[in-house]
């Protein structure tokens, strides 16, 4: 396995993170991909989609093994969900 090392603070991997994807990311996925999730190397641009955080990094990683991966889920503005959000609808 792998460590990688953060070069860059919280603030700053969000920031660029933020910034691509407002500028050139978004305008590419979320006409079709709302509610997926994005991984961004925050150093090159490059980006996948994917269900779920683990997959999207895992094909960053494979194409940008030493990425410094920032995440956004598409539409929304935070990755993860909290609470209990849609239970009562399967119910």
């Amino acid at each position: 396995m792998t460590i990688r090392q953060r070069r860059y603070s919280k603030e700053e991997l969000a920031r660029r993170g933020k910034e691509l994807y407002e500028s050139q990311i978004r305008q590419q996925v979320e006409a079709n991909h709302l509610g997926k999730i994005v991984a961004i190397d925050i150093e090159t641009g490059t980006f996948e989609v994917a269900d779920d955080t683990l997959v999207a990094s895992d094909r960053l990683l494979e194409r940008c093994p030493d990425a410094q991966t920032w995440f956004i889920r598409i539409g929304h503005r935070g990755v993860h969900r909290f609470g209990w959000h849609g239970l009562a609808a399967k119910a």
